[in-house]
């Protein structure tokens, strides 16, 4: 009776995996529709928190509307990261490494909640605002490591890319490239001028010459080190396939975002452009961290032509 009941209660491998791929899209689109509101002037659209003036809901204005609706999607990821995490609880065999990304996923959703409030508060200081934008990162990466055990655990786990020192490289110094990548970034967003407001908007004031020089070349260090990685991966694409789609996907979104941030920095950073520069950077934050990730532990599909 106590297995029947437990069976019951149980969450089938499909089915988490469909939950944890939801999550992670769900952070996806917080992360877009919170630079949505930053780069469209609408940080303070709502003049309080958490409800919008005197009602909970925005009566009227397109910057309300906005603020508003980036708290109903950021609400959606935060439930389908809660839902994920309780259905993790109930996953056989699914690793503690699994349980505990999605459980790091929930938790730093939920701290956005009161770091929202913390930055209206504050008059959307750039710090504060970086701070917002760099914890949703920290939540859409772990909902990735989330669905990848989440893949393993139905289709199969490989064993561990070799060389072993490829592995090392990728995760001590690719990773930590990539966050200086996307940090500096940031603060050189935050050190130009507002592209969508014509407010006098807070910025750090810093140099945006200065910020963006700094950030080129990190951007050439984290790219000449890509391609590197990218010629081991070759060598061994007979043996992981899928590890050498995951760095050509990388590689795309990469170009992709030198040519979108030589665009906009030689055009007074049009704020659509801005957006799309956002996203690319969730997008390789997304790609460096699965790579890295799959190195370690792959999903066999990976290891098929």
């Amino acid at each position: 009776m106590a297995v029947a009941v437990a069976r019951a209660r149980s969450v089938s491998a499909p089915t988490y995996l469909r939950l944890a791929t939801a999550s992670g899209v769900a952070l996806f689109l917080v992360i877009t529709s919170g630079a949505f509101v930053r780069l469209t002037g609408s940080g303070l659209g709502c003049e309080n928190w958490p409800s919008c003036g005197d009602k909970p809901y925005p009566e009227q204005g397109f910057h309300a509307f906005v603020e508003f609706g980036n708290r109903m999607v950021a609400l959606v990821g935060i439930v389908l990261t809660l839902l994920t995490w309780l259905a993790s609880r109930r996953v056989h065999g699914l690793s503690r490494g699994g349980r505990w990304a999605a459980l790091g996923a929930f938790l730093v959703a939920v701290a956005q909640i009161p770091m929202g409030g913390i930055t209206i508060a504050l008059d959307l200081h750039p710090l504060a605002v970086m701070t917002h934008f760099l914890l949703g990162l920290t939540a859409f990466g772990l909902a990735v490591i989330a669905a990848f055990e989440a893949w393993s655990l139905r289709d199969g786990l490989a064993p561990a890319a070799s060389p072993a020192w490829l592995r090392w490289i990728v995760t001590v110094l690719g990773l930590p490239a990539c966050i200086a990548l996307v940090v500096t970034g940031a603060v050189a967003t935050a050190s130009g001028p507002h592209p969508g407001s014509s407010d006098d908007v807070e910025r750090l004031g810093l140099g945006i010459v200065d910020t963006v020089y700094v950030h080129v070349r990190v951007a050439a260090a984290f790219g000449i080190g890509a391609l590197v990685v990218g010629v081991v991966l070759w060598r061994i694409r007979q043996r992981y396939p899928g590890l050498f789609r995951l760095w050509a996907g990388l590689l795309l979104v990469l170009v992709g975002q030198a040519i979108v941030g030589e665009v906009q920095y030689r055009n007074a950073l049009p704020w659509g452009l801005v957006l799309v520069h956002v996203i690319l950077a969730a997008a390789i934050w997304a790609f460096s961290l699965a790579l890295a990730f799959a190195l370690w532990r792959p999903p066999r599909p990976l290891t098929r032509q």
